[in-house]
């Protein structure tokens, strides 16, 4: 999973990707908007990166992304709008569009896997509404960290992936104790505790930021990510849920 600052093809594999946890849902009967996003994630790499029904380039899809050089230097009102090719987007929306975009199947599947995974408990213990706000506000607090700490970067910043490590340190904070099935590597399944699985993730994020092995992911995107989720956490979630619970799960 990574949110992606250069390339639109490429993809960077997590050191485990996650199957299935055993944590029912307590307050929600469905994780509709869990479901939704991972539709209009889908829908949107679907139709707008294909080439399937719009046959539009790179360089049209990099409009919908964040470039922090462009959006800065349009901050003074000069263009309302980012241009890439044929195609303008408000600059100020490229905030929210980025996230739905993404750099190749891996980046995509990798990112909904996560979203899929552990978004719903997060949609339980906050309700639909408001994880449809946190879910955004993360991606966004993302987007600036990433801006604030590259502003002259003229790599397009695309991806989840910021809004799923909000998810991440979320869940992390609510369940560290639950068991989760992931495949290690890609390749080899076991089952460990949720602390370990995103534990290890979030310690990635912090190596790879000051010894990173790919230069076209936006680490510091993660990093605002995960603060905004551990924060957010704390005031949007239901009266009565606690922090750090300490069952296992279900079965």
């Amino acid at each position: 999973m990574g949110a992606r600052s250069e390339s639109l093809k490429r993809g960077d594999a997590p050191v485990f990707v996650p199957l299935h946890d055993t944590n029912p849902l307590k307050k929600i009967r469905f994780p509709y908007v869990t479901v939704g996003l991972i539709v209009l994630n889908v829908a949107a790499y679907v139709v707008l990166q294909t080439g399937w029904f719009i046959p539009l380039e790179d360089e049209d899809v990099t409009a919908f992304a964040v470039v922090p050089a462009q959006l800065l230097a349009n901050a003074g009102g000069e263009s309302p709008f980012l241009a890439s090719g044929a195609v303008l987007v408000p600059e100020r929306l490229t905030l929210l569009t980025y996230m739905f975009i993404h750099g190749g199947w891996v980046h995509l599947i990798g990112n909904m896997l996560f979203l899929w995974v552990f978004g719903d408990n997060i949609e339980d213990a906050m309700g639909h509404m408001r994880f449809v706000m946190f879910y955004l506000m993360c991606g966004i607090f993302a987007a600036l960290a990433h801006i604030f700490m590259l502003p002259n970067s003229d790599l397009p910043l695309i991806g989840a992936s910021g809004a799923v490590a909000g998810i991440i340190s979320a869940y992390l904070i609510l369940h560290p104790k639950v068991k989760v099935w992931v495949l290690a590597l890609w390749r080899i399944p076991i089952r460990i505790t949720a602390a370990w699985a995103l534990g290890i993730w979030i310690l990635a994020q912090f190596v790879n930021l000051f010894f990173p092995s790919e230069e076209a992911i936006a680490w510091w995107a993660h990093l605002g990510g995960l603060l905004a989720g551990a924060l957010l956490i704390l005031f949007m979630r239901r009266r009565g849920v606690v922090l750090f619970d300490r069952t296992r799960g279900g079965a």
